[in-house]
């Protein structure tokens, strides 16, 4: 039984979050509304309430919220939006209905919600660094390749180069005809580039001054300060993971499953979780299968996985590297030790851990 005597669903707006209070033990409602999407409005409303079980939906406002109503003293379940499908999917789909909703299964079990738990305003903010970071190489690609194209469509081809280097590898070959369109596009490039730097500066300080912890993650070939960095935020504290082998499903790196009768056909991974997070480990993959990757039983296993599986067999092994690389820098991060590229050489097996060895 629900220890609350009241529980309240809300569904998260960008102007008004509407509300639906239930009564716990007959499910009735007790009340609807409204209230406006700012701090003030929020804490007005609910700092008047007794404490209460709140629901609510993963969204741009669900993590300040979360954490402005627990510290009015309430209990928040922010529900993962991709599981609700009776929610997303309700023939009569409102935003009221939607707060009942919440509320509703709330009641029954929270499980339902597939609750998740945000990370603390401190990691969110010097996460930040990394999405913007994030950001401005992917507007300085599209820049890049819209130079490129807009070259190549008068018959001429601009000389590779790195990004970094390429608003000033490329000016002198540029038609003059093009100079009123293109040069303003080189300047943002270079402005780019020098901002991309200057993040850069700042992933290398927060991992040199705030997370030590991202000094063994680096000791992987293949992770950076910015992959070490991103994993450490994204997981923040290590031992909410039972199993190494958790942190894999967590970041959608584990197969999908449908599974009726005697079907149990083989499906893509799930690409739940932390897509940013994700592609970084895949990037940290395909540098240890390339062909600078160092020598490692890593390495060895995914160029023998990469051998066999047909034509997509190289993509799969490189999703596979992936997923094998979050269960050791978790398994890093909670023992504080160092990658060894051959561990069973150095150290006897260990058998009944069901935990990842140091290299995974």
């Amino acid at each position: 039984m629900n220890e609350y005597s009241t529980i309240i669903g809300m569904d998260l707006g960008d102007t008004y979050h509407h509300y639906c209070v239930l009564d716990t033990s007959s499910g009735e409602v007790l009340n609807e509304g409204r209230v406006r999407c700012t701090k003030a409005a929020v804490e007005r409303l609910f700092g008047e309430l007794t404490p209460t079980l709140v629901a609510v939906e993963t969204g741009t406002h669900s993590p300040w919220l979360s954490r402005l109503l627990t510290e009015l003293g309430h209990e928040v379940l922010v529900g993962n939006a991709r599981k609700l499908r009776a929610i997303y999917e309700n023939e009569h789909k409102c935003d009221g209905r939607d707060a009942e909703m919440l509320a509703r299964m709330a009641r029954l079990d929270p499980k339902l919600l597939s609750p998740i738990r945000h990370r603390s305003q401190q990691a969110q903010a010097d996460l930040a660094v990394l999405r913007s970071r994030a950001a401005a190489v992917t507007a300085r690609t599209k820049f890049i390749n819209h130079v490129r194209g807009t070259v190549k469509s008068f018959g001429l081809r601009l000389p590779s180069c790195s990004a970094p280097a390429f608003h000033h590898k490329v000016r002198k070959d540029i038609p003059e005809d093009l100079h009123p369109a293109l040069l303003p596009v080189l300047a943002q490039i270079e402005s780019l580039t020098k901002t991309i730097r200057g993040y850069d500066k700042t992933i290398e300080r927060y991992c040199e001054d705030t997370y030590a912890e991202t000094d063994v993650l680096r000791s992987v070939p293949g992770v950076g300060p910015i992959t070490a960095l991103c994993f450490v935020l994204t997981l923040e504290q290590p031992h909410r993971f039972k199993k190494s082998r958790d942190v894999a499903a967590f970041f959608g790196l584990t197969p999908r499953r449908s599974q009726s009768g005697k079907s149990d056909p083989q499906l893509r991974i799930t690409k739940a979780g932390d897509c940013h997070m994700r592609r970084l480990l895949v990037g940290s993959a395909q540098f240890i299968l390339g062909p600078f990757g160092p020598d490692s039983q890593l390495r060895q296993w995914g160029l023998k996985l990469a051998e066999t599986g047909g034509s997509h067999a190289k993509r799969r092994a490189v999703v596979a590297v992936a997923r094998k690389l979050a269960v050791l820098l978790h398994r890093l991060w909670v023992d504080d030790a160092y990658f060894e590229p051959f561990p069973d050489k150095t150290h006897p097996p260990q058998t009944g851990t069901g935990e990842a060895t140091a290299a995974a």
